[in-house]
């Protein structure tokens, strides 16, 4: 596996994304000077469940899948960073370790700041400060979603509604549908919602054969999104 390569920071990406839209150019350059930005390809890992969190990140182009091993050994996925997300700041969690493990879906670019800058950038930049709060509150919010679609529907409805999710985040228009622009699998689907591959497998396979979804080798795309909508809110 080839190691991840340092490259050179294009700030104009940077200002384009939400995160930092509202900041003046002078605080963002003055940022980005103690930033360090690295290409990672498919499958490198960016961090590690359990290692010391040392830097914090944010996610400039690409897909990275964060996983978490539980206490009796089962792999979930916990989340897909997106552009433009922030991550693995764990100051912020009040915690010194990384909870889960980055690893990158397609060859993505990072931007990392040394977790010891973590309270001199919140501080000296409110707006950067206000937005990674709304991101904590957005990332709590989604985990308190997929905790009540576990607890409380069946297994069909939460694969909608993980399938709905991941083409609203990281949806491309192809071929009539929505493609999922990374490479996903039926398992990586199966973590996300607390089930099994063989159900997954059963559902997205019934999906196609009703027109919903075409799948392929680590690919999904969303035909009828109404359709697929339907049974994750059948009452609505």
């Amino acid at each position: 596996m080839m190691k991840a390569q340092n490259v050179a920071i294009d700030i104009s990406l940077a200002r384009n994304l939400h995160l930092f839209r509202q900041m003046e150019p002078a605080a963002l350059a003055r940022l980005m000077t103690r930033a360090t930005s690295r290409r990672v390809l498919p499958g490198e890992m960016v961090f590690e469940q359990g290692a010391e969190a040392v830097a914090f990140y944010l996610l400039l182009h690409g897909r990275l899948k964060v996983s978490q091993v539980t206490p009796d050994g089962q792999q979930v996925i916990v989340r897909v960073v997106h552009p433009g997300d922030l991550f693995g700041f764990a100051r912020a969690l009040a915690r010194p370790d990384y909870p889960g493990t980055a690893r990158a879906a397609v060859e993505s670019i990072v931007v990392s700041w040394p977790m010891a800058d973590w309270d001199a950038v919140v501080e000296n930049n409110p707006r950067l400060a206000i937005n990674a709060m709304q991101t904590i509150g957005q990332r709590l919010d989604e985990a308190h979603t997929r905790l009540r679609e576990m607890s409380t529907q069946e297994v069909e409805r939460r694969v909608a509604h993980a399938v709905l999710r991941l083409a609203e985040k990281a949806g491309r228009a192809e071929g009539g549908g929505t493609r999922i622009d990374f490479p996903i699998t039926r398992q990586d689907i199966a973590e996300m919602t607390g089930t099994t591959l063989h159900t997954v497998s059963r559902l997205l396979s019934a999906w196609e054969g009703q027109g919903l979804v075409v799948g392929g080798r680590q690919k999904l795309t969303v035909i009828d999104a109404e359709g697929l909508a339907r049974i994750a809110d059948p009452n609505d």
